[in-house]
């Protein structure tokens, strides 16, 4: 292990030092710790633009924006300047009951991008919260207006929609939620959108997307639709690699939910703020929700922020009257990070990120198709940034891998030999075996060559070693 000083922010660091620390005291998300027992902890020091480098001094392409998160690449000495600004005018307040600036202009910002009537945005500190939220809105409002027995919702399975106890029982994920069961009730699931996993519709995306809608309206009269307050979908779902929605799909959802009078909520906490080329996700396939949740990329990450964007229907009840929403987070719409925020949109503006994405996403797409040539490449999905990459152990039959092979595969090979390889990006297997990529928005062609390059090495070794 190296012992190189290594200098961040002003700050000598032993790397030695520092990874014995981490292993000791650290405790990583969504992480085997046991995998550090005797390794040293990969710690990322700095970033710029579209790369990342260790506390070796390596550089590596960022193939997932962090996590979904920094849009606008690494390094953007405005953004930083903006926190130092707004924490020298005012560090922090609440919003129970008062208002700062910061909060009321980007309050103001988001509901100018957001499509319809949904006007009116309440402030957490991360996509997780959002969902929280929209879920016990959706209940409360529906007390608000003479339907009390409205509380359930549907969701699709495989999806992810944050860890919270309301917000992973909406999650369709299995593993991710048995160890916390009993969860909260009332959470339900229905098909999700992966036509390369639906045999039986052929080469019918349209058929098969009507029939996917069809399974949630199916799982609203089975529950009830006088008990069920919403349905919770992403434009382009997440885990199980990016599945993107049929042609249709969403013009059909929105009419199944206005007839039973369910709310649509677009969990778009990765696909808002130009993931997919537009501001919100639900743009760009021509929906109106009656909540958008969102988070990560409204401040590219430089400080944590959610919101849950709502319709006017929606918040009426709320806005009129003595009701109150008795529900809130301390640093929910904190003036530092909705001033970030404020700055980060008009990097986006600025610069034309999202047309950027526009431009280049048929690019993307080609670039990563070419994997297709190689014989554990099954499917190259997604949308815009935004890509899933299916592995599969026999390309004709689309067989996938056992738990084992899955198991050394990812974890065993996969992930490290990437990152060594100089692409970080996420290997998962919460669905199918999958390779994830989100890279900044601010990417073009060169990065897309050089993902495509070091994936095609790093896979074609992994199918020798199978």
């Amino acid at each position: 292990m190296t012992t190189t000083p290594i200098e961040t922010s002003g700050a000598t660091h032993d790397v030695g030092d520092l990874s014995a620390k981490a292993r000791e005291h650290l405790w990583m998300h969504f992480t085997r710790m046991s995998s550090y027992a005797s390794a040293p902890v990969p710690t990322i020091v700095r970033g710029d633009g579209a790369r990342v480098y260790d506390a070796d001094g390596r550089a590596y392409l960022d193939g997932l924006a962090g996590l979904f998160v920094v849009q606008a690449g690494h390094g953007r000495e405005e953004l930083a300047r903006a926190a130092y600004d707004q924490a020298r005018e005012l560090a922090f307040f609440p919003l129970w009951s008062y208002a700062h600036p910061p909060a009321v202009e980007l309050a103001d910002r988001l509901a100018a991008y957001a499509p319809g009537d949904l006007n009116k945005v309440f402030f957490t500190t991360g996509g997780g919260e959002a969902v929280e939220t929209a879920w016990k809105l959706a209940k409360q409002f529906f007390k608000l207006t003479g339907k009390p027995m409205k509380h359930k919702v549907i969701s699709r399975s495989i999806a992810y929609h944050g860890t919270p106890q309301g917000a992973l029982s909406i999650t369709g994920i299995p593993d991710a939620k048995k160890f916390f069961e009993p969860l909260v009730p009332g959470a339900h699931k229905a098909a999700n959108t992966n036509f390369y996993r639906a045999p039986e519709h052929g080469d019918d995306l349209e058929a098969f997307g009507r029939w996917a809608a069809d399974q949630i309206d199916i799982a609203i009269e089975m529950e009830g639709p006088d008990t069920v307050a919403a349905v919770f979908v992403e434009p382009v779902q997440n885990s199980g690699g990016c599945f993107p929605p049929p042609p249709g799909y969403f013009e059909r959802l929105r009419a199944i939910c206005d007839k039973h009078d369910v709310l649509l909520v677009s969990d778009e906490v990765i696909c808002a703020f130009g993931r997919l080329g537009t501001m919100f996700g639900c743009d760009k396939f021509g929906y109106v929700p009656d909540i958008i949740t969102c988070a990560k990329g409204l401040t590219s990450g430089y400080s944590p922020i959610g919101a849950t964007v709502v319709s006017d229907r929606v918040a009426e009840p709320f806005f009129t009257g003595d009701a109150t929403f008795a529900h809130g987070y301390t640093f929910g719409g904190h003036p530092v990070s909705a001033a970030v925020a404020m700055k980060n949109l008009d990097i986006f503006e600025r610069e034309g990120l999202t047309q950027h994405v526009l431009q280049h996403e048929g690019a993307f797409r080609s670039t990563l198709e070419k994997l297709l040539d190689l014989p554990i490449v099954g499917d190259v999905r997604g949308d815009g940034f935004f890509y899933g990459i299916e592995m599969v152990k026999d390309k004709a039959t689309k067989e996938t891998f056992d738990a084992d092979e899955s198991e050394r595969l990812l974890r065993g090979f996969l992930s490290r030999a990437l990152f060594e390889a100089g692409l970080y990006c996420r290997a998962d297997d919460r669905g199918e075996p999958v390779i994830q990529l989100s890279p900044p928005l601010v990417v073009g062609q060169a990065e897309f060559d050089e993902m495509e390059q070091i994936l095609r090495s790093v896979l074609t070794e992994a199918w020798e070693r199978l």
